[in-house]
């Protein structure tokens, strides 16, 4: 049976209504007094290769964004504030401002101000190429860049500047040696998370043997899908739907509703932007599939179990999907620290997993910050160097350690939290609409995986 078009159409709108308060404009975000400060292009630079004094520091070689005389260090953030990832990619730009000011409240890094030079790129590879451009020689370093193909983009200059970037991607390629000079991954994989979630709910439920997989295109969809395949391989689950990188549009939407209904998989493991994930969910559920559902973070939103959700009971009672961080309702210290943070920082912020990526992002730089100036080096290749050199970085359990040290095996990431929907903490402000059903999980599949290289290669 087919959804009626009013139906769908309001399903479609799920899952936006966080990207309705991001800025629309391709202009920078500013902050206002008092704030972790986002500065214009030419904000602060020093004479190249220049060393100068702190207050009671040794001496400390600077170049680009860092100016000892003005105290201030300058960090760019590459974000998509205003395209398809806004609803998440906005929270996360806000922990990086919260976290900032505080740590600029207490007096900095060793005296020096931080300031933030956030640029909205829509999500337009062009756009990120361009505002790269604008920005790298003004900044020490990037805090944040989200997407793949558009950090892939900006790779080869990122090398050939020598400046350090952080994505904001789970890309699986980060691991690997001939990409990731300058890029520094953190959580597991969209890979990885596809192989844990799929083998954690095998466990739990005794009776999935058939899986379908339907994504998105791109790296964030394919990545996802191989690591289902890989999954179905080590598990014996049969693919009796294969729509890997086949989502698009409302028709692509309509027909893979109708192929799940009809193959009736055990297990649908999506990778979609929240808008598809509410259409496609709502619609096989009026063909009649009543079916698990586990899908990529990205794919959940908080809005499909509000209140007035017409899909909130089926999705609190059929699905699941992966995350990359503890989240808001875990209680590690470095968590409770995080939302006490968010929650004081005299903003309008309400639970919601992403501002706590925010603050892990930021939480890297400061460690990669702090190490550069330990080391009396401040210039964007000595940040990159501290950078590098973490062997063992750590959140107090906000998220799963990192290293950045040793062969791309030792370097990755295993551990994945697997999240159900929360409509009750939702509701009472204790979460942002997921709970965490099962903490840094690694699977045998994962535990025994051999990283060789990407397991999806952008532009394949």
């Amino acid at each position: 049976m087919r959804i009626k078009s009013k139906w769908l159409g309001i399903l479609l709108t799920m899952g936006l209504v966080l990207a309705a308060c991001s800025p629309s404009s391709g202009d920078e975000t500013t902050t206002t007094e008092g704030e972790a400060t986002a500065t214009t292009e030419g904000s602060t630079d020093t004479t190249e290769g220049s060393t100068d004094t702190t207050e009671g520091s040794t001496e400390i070689a600077t170049d680009v964004g860092v100016d000892l005389e003005a105290g201030t260090i300058d960090i760019g953030l590459l974000s998509d504030l205003s395209g398809g990832f806004a609803g998440l990619v906005t929270p996360i730009v806000t922990g990086h401002e919260v976290y900032w000011e505080s740590v600029n409240a207490d007096g900095g890094i060793e005296g020096l101000t931080v300031n933030l030079n956030i640029q909205d790129t829509g999500y337009v590879v062009d756009n990120h190429v361009q505002k790269y451009e604008e920005m790298k020689d003004s900044v020490v370093a990037l805090g944040h860049s989200t997407g793949s193909p558009h950090t892939v983009a900006i790779n080869d200059q990122l090398q050939e500047d020598g400046i350090l970037a952080i994505p904001l991607t789970w890309y699986s390629g980060w691991t690997d040696p001939a990409l990731n000079a300058n890029l520094l991954h953190h959580g597991s994989s969209y890979c990885v998370e596809a192989q844990n979630v799929i083998q954690w709910l095998t466990e739990q439920m005794e009776d999935i043997s058939t899986i379908g997989i339907v994504s998105v295109g791109g790296d964030y969809g394919l990545d996802s899908a191989a690591g289902a395949v890989l999954a179905a391989e080590g598990l014996g689950l049969e693919v009796v739907v294969d729509l890997a990188g086949g989502i698009s549009d409302e028709a692509s939407i309509l027909a893979a509703a109708d192929q799940i209904a009809e193959a009736s998989p055990d297990l649908v493991w999506m990778t979609l932007i929240p808008s598809i994930t509410s259409a496609l969910f709502g619609q096989a559920l009026a063909n009649g599939y009543q079916g698990i559902w586990a899908g990529a973070g990205p794919s959940f939103s908080p809005a499909f179990v509000a209140p007035d959700s017409p899909i909130k009971d089926a999705v609190t009672a059929s699905m699941y999907f992966g995350f990359y961080l503890e989240g808001w309702t875990g209680t590690s210290a470095g968590t409770e620290a995080a939302k006490e943070l968010l929650l004081g920082a005299g903003r309008d912020i309400a639970p919601f997993d992403y501002y706590l990526e925010g603050v892990l992002e930021a939480e890297m730089m400061h460690q990669i910050l702090q190490a550069a100036y330990d080391a009396g080096d401040m210039t964007q290749a000595g940040v990159l160097k501290a950078a590098k050199a973490f062997e063992d970085m750590g959140f107090d359990g906000l998220g799963p350690n990192e290293s950045f040290v040793g062969d791309p095996n030792a370097q990755l990431q295993r551990e994945t939290w697997v999240m159900k929907p929360d409509p009750d903490g939702l509701v009472a402000g204790t979460s942002g609409g997921a709970a965490i059903a099962e903490a840094a999980y690694v699977g045998s599949l994962v535990e025994a995986f051999d990283f060789t290289g990407a397991c999806y290669v952008l532009g394949s």
